[in-house]
């Protein structure tokens, strides 16, 4: 049995209804995307009409919007600007492999520096140096165009679908409401156990810290025998 637990879903708090429904908008969003796409594809023929990293950022706005990555900047300036970095990358250095690995590494920091970190931009660098020889000719078109085009599209289709999903997006830590007691823990301690860990953690420190308040007060229910229950 322990062996079977590598197959275990990590992705903690989703139920098949939220799955069914990350799947169901995660294609519909991908298929607007792509129709958008055609519009950019009729002005700029030789490019495709969809950029594949945007099935990377379906999954992100789809199935975890409460993540930081997936927040509507992060997907459309981080998808934009690592592909500018790209650009500018590949008519600076001849070598395409170097060249990627140079573009992969200034998008990241680029992203991170301007809080748009999203994990699809280092494959639209990529795309912007490998997707092509009308596509590297194109230069800052490709990014400003088609990119952001499919972007765009996603993320009103990722809008418009979690005003129905029960999930906020963009994304909004809801408060605790009506907490019985004050709890011993404070944000400023979150925010040093994070630090001392020195690890980057996918969540928002909000969400985190209300996750942990509730569970604390949970405990405290529990220990007291009050089984006394409040939401959020």
């Amino acid at each position: 049995m322990q062996r079977l637990r590598i197959f275990v879903p990590l992705l903690a708090g989703a139920n098949l209804r939220d799955r069914s429904g990350a799947a169901f908008g995660a294609a519909l969003g991908v298929l607007v995307a792509g129709l958008v796409g055609l519009l950019v594809a009729r002005a700029l023929p030789d490019f495709p009409f969809l950029i594949a990293p945007i099935g990377a950022s379906a999954v992100l706005v789809f199935a975890v919007p409460a993540s930081p990555l997936a927040q509507p900047w992060p997907v459309f300036g981080g998808n934009i600007v690592s592909g500018l970095v790209a650009v500018a990358i590949v008519h600076a250095v001849s070598n395409p492999i170097l060249a990627v690995g140079l573009a992969v590494g200034l998008a990241i920091m680029a992203m991170s520096l301007l809080r748009c970190l999203h994990p699809p931009g280092g494959a639209v660098a990529i795309t912007a140096i490998m997707g092509g020889k009308a596509i590297v000719a194109a230069g800052v078109l490709y990014p400003i165009t088609l990119v952001a085009a499919n972007s765009a599209a996603l993320l009103c289709i990722g809008w418009l679908f979690h005003r129905f999903s029960g999930h906020s997006y963009p994304h909004q830590p809801v408060p605790l409401a009506a907490a019985p007691a004050p709890t011993g823990l404070l944000r400023e301690d979150i925010d040093q156990a994070v630090e001392e860990i020195g690890e980057t953690f996918d969540i928002d420190l909000k969400d985190l810290e209300n996750l942990l308040l509730r569970a604390e007060t949970i405990a405290a229910q529990r220990r007291d025998g009050t089984g006394a229950e409040y939401s959020i």
